[in-house]
């Protein structure tokens, strides 16, 4: 079983039933099945095949959903991109990637003018409006004779699309990761590494037919793309999809539709919790809330509930595991600051340097055991061996697990601050201060310093102007021991943060080390 063959299954059970909402127009099951199955038809004959990468450069919409969905049903590889990424990153994607076509939006058509001699693979370049209306494609660029229309491609298509057999260690996605270091590296998912985590997510959670869940967290993210969205579309739910995030927009479609689940990043949370004129009516269909992509602060976690009165689950899981690994339980009781427990069918556990497991309590490297653990890097078997090794998944994070087999993050392994040869995890620094009831936001790093090797650096966004560097650092000492109290502290109006709303803690550093 693969994505495309349950589509099948989920339409025919559900022929008539919304399987998206998109700017208040619903389209169902069945007609969602055959748009994936007319347009596969139409991209194989432009004659894109079982194998071949397909890269797709597009917000969230109904094309990112059927492009995608019609990849799966050829057989082919897709790889979602940012579409805000910058011109040399998306270029080295697309070639490291072997790329041989683009499914993208019209907005990006200028940018493809000026790249496109640097990528000879690409064959076709399949336009997508980014407003309601299409736009002609414009014949005078040196690229039209590759460009063609979404809905001319669509149009082509029939319903009498020949399948090919598809068996789960295919390779159904690369996704390329951010990396802190050196380029970005594609983790390739396979069919049955994002079937099972989809099913997985979906039983954990208790997702159904009866759900409706908000998809605004980017689609070409795969925090999005299985919560939001394989998850709901395999188990009949009916996604909403909001193209940005906006509090005043989530507020409405929660209300209008009546949702029942909402995902997102602490940020997300943050200004959710921050909008005057957000309510605990507008949310009261929610049977629950996820966060994911960071740790969510304690504080926030316990005021949004209180606010709104709705459980917010906080999970974990990373690109190379399809990608959740962890989730606090629906029907057991959760911890605030932990990311819950092992989901179906995974296997967690934190082990030493040696990569023997340790007590409960003891801090150390995250690893994970799955269906849902990808096949490796693509073209880096070196890297791959790196991180696979016996069939563990080494993440990088450092973690410690309860008694009761609760897991909780410490902090990323090289984000870890040593002071005076004493260890500091940015994050223990960061939920003192988010509890301050004058911080909006904070981010720690490690600063170089001279005598103690790295000392703490905070960037915080204050709710009161008039808020100081003394008072903030004189808080810290009485709730931190001395090593782990901040050397200085920055206000700024707003932290980096990338597309999800995931704040950037290397943007920071980056560019501490440009003025040291």
């Amino acid at each position: 079983m693969n994505l495309s063959t349950q589509l099948h299954e989920t339409a025919a059970k559900f022929t008539s039933k919304p399987a998206f909402i998109f700017m208040d127009q619903e389209t169902s099951y069945a007609e969602l099945n055959d748009a994936v199955t007319r347009f596969a038809d139409g991209l194989q004959s432009l004659g894109i095949k079982q194998g071949d990468n397909v890269a797709l450069l597009l917000g969230n919409s109904p094309h990112f959903i059927i492009g995608l969905y019609s990849l799966f049903r050829l057989g082919a590889t897709a790889i979602p991109i940012n579409p805000t990424y910058a011109p040399d990153e998306i270029s080295y994607i697309l070639t490291n990637g072997d790329v041989k076509a683009v499914i993208m939006l019209d907005l990006l058509i200028p940018m493809f003018e000026k790249i496109d001699r640097v990528l000879p693979n690409i064959g076709h370049y399949i336009i997508c409006p980014s407003e309601a209306a299409e736009r002609p494609v414009p014949e005078e660029l040196s690229i039209s004779s590759k460009m063609k229309s979404f809905t001319k491609v669509f149009a082509q298509g029939t319903s009498s699309l020949a399948e090919p057999t598809i068996v789960k260690e295919d390779t159904a996605i690369i996704l390329y990761t951010s990396g802190t270091t050196g380029k970005p590296k594609g983790a390739m998912l396979s069919y049955g590494n994002l079937y099972s985590n989809a099913r997985d997510v979906a039983d954990y959670l208790g997702i159904n037919e009866d759900d409706r869940v908000i998809t605004v967290l980017p689609m070409f993210h795969v925090f999005c793309l299985t919560v939001c969205l394989n998850a709901p579309l395999l188990s009949g739910g009916t996604l909403v999809i909001i193209p940005q995030f906006s509090p005043k927009e989530v507020f409405r479609v929660a209300r209008k539709y009546e949702i029942t689940l909402f995902a997102g990043v602490p940020t997300m949370f943050n200004y959710l919790l921050q909008y005057p004129e957000g309510n605990a009516d507008d949310l009261q269909s929610l049977r629950f809330c996820i966060s994911g992509g960071s740790a969510m602060p304690v504080a926030l976690l316990k005021n949004f509930e209180e606010k709104f009165n709705v459980i917010v689950s906080e999970g974990y899981g990373l690109s190379e595991a399809s990608p959740v690994t962890c989730f606090n339980p629906i029907d057991r009781p959760r911890k605030p600051g932990s990311i819950g427990t092992s989901i179906i069918n995974v296997e967690n556990k934190v082990v030493n340097e040696l990569g023997e497991e340790v007590p409960p309590g003891q801090v150390g490297e995250l690893i994970v055991k799955g269906p849902n653990v990808m096949k490796g890097y693509y073209k880096l078997p070196e890297e791959t061996a790196a991180t696979l090794k016996d069939g563990w998944l080494y993440t990088g994070d450092l973690a410690r697990m309860d008694d009761e087999g609760y897991f909780y993050i410490v902090d990323r392994k090289k984000d870890m601050v040593i002071v005076g040869g004493f260890n500091v995890y940015p994050r223990e620094v960061e939920e003192v201060l988010f509890a301050h009831p004058e911080i909006a936001e904070v981010a720690v790093i490690g600063a170089p310093d001279p005598n103690l090797g790295e000392v703490i650096r905070c960037f915080v966004v204050a709710k009161r102007s008039s808020l100081t560097e003394e008072e903030l650092i004189d808080y810290c000492k009485e709730r931190l021991a001395k090593y782990k109290v901040p050397k200085s502290i920055d206000f700024m109006e707003e932290l980096p943060k990338n597309t999800t709303g995931k704040i950037l803690r290397r943007a920071l550093k980056n560019a501490v080390l440009q003025q040291s």
